[in-house]
């Protein structure tokens, strides 16, 4: 029979003590310990499977004893020792919900949600004076000068103000607290790529389309702000990697510096870019950028073929990570040629019996050592360029170990409708398919003949293949990147090998290209065997099906938020980080995935239920919970138009902006607004 699935650790103990047993293991061993048994026998050979189902069994073994030692308290958290930047995430740190004897993990997880939206919104401020107190209460400072003039401006536009939404602006800009403000202004100034504001006016620039859409939408605020400069990174991928030992000082110098003066000792009058201006332009401070060898100035720019090795990339992102984090300590993976290998105990710290309680934790790489072989940015991106030197930079996403400052990303706010889908949603819930519905491009980074198994999008579409997992439950074709779920998540269509039957019933997921590396039309010589090309579908086709995954390409999805503004149920899974986390709220608005993908059966088995083939199964039968899928889908839909619109996005970029200008101002430990206090 498929090899199983080994079980999540369920207590902080035995999460410990598989962390621990994993960093005494030796450099020969730390592959294979933990690896789910699911793990796939490339040699098809009984010989083979035999050594492999033994491999499996022993690691099996092996979590099983510490399951008998362990405690029974479920794992809830993990604490990186780490006073780098912190992202409170919505449902997570807020109460939870108790779960009935007998209820499905997923109800529990609902509920969560729902307090935790809640509980957010019963924080509303109505007045700028509210507004004020609640700021210097949870940020330890003045609101910034303009305080007023935005707050006016966010009521005139009908938003929603709770200050908690706005979370992710002071995680981005808290490392600049420990910096000089005039070195701050200098590299914001002199980049490749800027946004610049002078005497309320947006200045012309590069002609990028990211930039272009980007000094659109500051261009709405201008008027308000005071002189600045926004260097920006208009590549796909996030570019800035300090290492966590630098942020931590940098935190520190922020935490000392948060005080609340007397208001007559506070001023309003920013600081200008006069002098600034008359200097002729400097090169960015070349400490900490990487060096490719052709040029002294020149940052890493990571291409296939033009030194990059293999695996490159996540040895410099784990820099960002805690001394004590396995991803710090874990062995550096430089051969991807092999079936893709999953360690459960990484999902621990982000779930709850298998499935995403924390969001924010699900997108931390440190904890995940092993998605370095399980996402095509760590096993060879598109195009790197990254540097250790802290500066001010904007982009539209990054990684957790990224120092990036998070705007909108240009995708969401031009409104391009490939992105998002257009003004047609799909129609009510009743009337769509009941179907999950993927199309797209096989993208991620460049997959090769030695690589693509474990990239996202590859192993994402072959593991919910009917055809595919029904070969795999006859033992008819060993997968090359995925294997069956074990019991863990008691799949009832498993029971009498009918899982690849059941999705078939309702999963209509494809790629449209397979994108060759070396390039072949459209085909793919070493995947043909694995991927058939299906049509391409506009995105407002997609709307008609009630379910849609949506999984990372080169970087995040820019379909995220055309999903959201449907009347489908966006399933998401992720390593990026956007500007919206933080008002988002996973199980109310959307329903999260793990990126290793083994949630997916589970999740829809909850969701679309089980009817069972034949008599033999109708014992197995499990019912659906379409009406919990189809409040999901209309309350994302409803929170897009509240929190997530266009004017929402200049909301957020004008708070951003005041809090920027103020950071990299001279006297910005004694600029603050402070009208309400007089």
């Amino acid at each position: 029979m498929p090899l199983p699935f080994s079980r999540l650790p369920q207590s902080a103990r035995e999460y410990e003590k598989l962390q621990e047993l994993g960093r005494r293991a030796p450099e020969a061993d730390k592959r294979s310990f933990g690896t789910m048994g699911l793990t796939n026998i490339i040699n098809s050979s009984p010989r083979g499977a035999v050594i492999r189902y033994m491999t499996g069994a022993v690691a099996l073994l092996l979590l099983l004893s510490w399951y008998i030692l362990a405690p029974s308290t479920p794992f809830r958290h993990y604490n990186a020792p780490s006073q780098s930047p912190v992202i409170p995430d919505p449902v997570y740190d807020s109460p939870a919900a108790t779960e009935p004897d007998g209820a499905h993990p997923i109800d529990k997880l609902i509920a969560d949600a729902d307090i935790a939206f809640q509980k957010a919104m019963s924080k509303q401020t109505h007045n700028v004076k509210d507004a004020a107190s609640v700021y210097r209460e949870r940020r330890g400072r003045h609101p910034p000068p303009g305080f007023q003039a935005w707050f006016e401006y966010a009521q005139e536009h009908d938003a929603i103000i709770v200050e908690d939404f706005f979370d992710t602006i002071y995680t981005d800009l808290a490392p600049f607290w420990g910096l000089e403000p005039e070195m701050l202004r200098r590299e914001s100034k002199h980049n490749e790529m800027t946004v610049n504001v002078r005497d309320g006016k947006v200045l012309d620039g590069s002609d990028w389309f990211w930039t272009k859409i980007w000094r659109e939408l500051v261009g709405t605020i201008a008027e308000y702000l005071p002189d600045l400069d926004m260097a920006v990174n208009p590549m796909d991928e996030p570019r800035l990697i300090t290492p966590w030992e630098s942020i931590n000082e940098y935190m520190q110098k922020e935490r000392e510096s948060r005080k609340i003066p007397p208001p007559n000792e506070m001023t309003q009058v920013y600081g200008g870019r006069a002098e600034l201006d008359k200097l002729e332009n400097t090169r960015l401070n070349e400490e900490g950028w990487e060096k490719d060898g052709t040029s002294p100035t020149e940052a890493l720019y990571i291409r296939p073929h033009a030194n990059f090795s293999i695996g490159h990339f996540f040895e410099k992102a784990r820099r960002g990570c805690p001394p004590e984090s396995l991803s710090r300590q874990a062995a550096i993976e430089t051969d991807f040629d092999h079936d893709a290998r999953v360690y459960l105990q990484n999902m621990g710290p982000h779930s709850y019996k298998g499935y995403v309680q924390n969001f924010t934790l699900l997108s931390d790489i440190c904890h995940q050592p092993d998605l370095q072989s399980l996402h095509g940015a760590f096993i060879e991106p598109q195009s790197m360029k990254t540097g250790s030197h802290l500066f001010p930079m904007f982009g539209g996403s990054k990684l957790s170990v990224n120092n990036e400052i998070l705007l909108p990303p240009p995708m969401y706010y031009g409104g391009e409708e490939r992105f998002s889908g257009g003004e047609d949603r799909g129609g009510p819930w009743e009337e769509k398919q009941n179907l999950v519905m993927w199309r797209g491009v096989a993208t991620g980074g460049r997959n090769t003949a030695i690589n693509w198994k474990g990239f996202q999008r590859h192993r994402f579409i072959a593991m919910i293949n009917g055809t595919a997992v029904k070969r795999a439950e006859t033992w008819e074709q060993i997968p090359p990147n995925f294997g069956l779920p074990s019991k863990f998540f008691d799949l009832k269509s498993q029971r009498n090998g009918h899982l690849g039957d059941w999705l078939s019933t309702f999963v209509d997921a494809g790629f449209i290209d397979l994108l060759c590396h070396p390039k072949e039309e459209q085909t793919c010589s070493y995947t043909n065997d694995y991927y058939k090309l299906v049509e391409g579908m506009p995105m407002s086709d997609q709307f008609h099906s009630r379910y849609l995954p949506d999984i990372d390409g080169n970087s995040f999805s820019g379909r995220f938020l055309g999903f959201l503004a449907s009347t489908s149920l966006p399933i998401k899974a992720t390593i990026f980080r956007e500007w919206h986390d933080s008002r988002l709220f996973a199980w109310k608005h959307f329903v999260p995935m793990d990126n290793r993908f083994l949630d997916f059966f589970g999740i829809m088995e909850y969701f679309f239920g089980y009817n069972g083939f034949g008599d033999e199964d109708a014992l197995n039968r499990v019912p659906d919970h379409d009406a919990a899928a189809a409040k999901i889908a209309k309350a994302g839909q409803d929170w897009v138009h509240q929190v997530l619109r266009k004017e929402d996005m200049r909301i957020y970029v004008f708070r951003l902006l005041l809090e920027f200008a103020r950071v990299t101002d001279d006297s910005r430990d004694k600029l603050g607004y402070v009208a309400d206090l007089l």
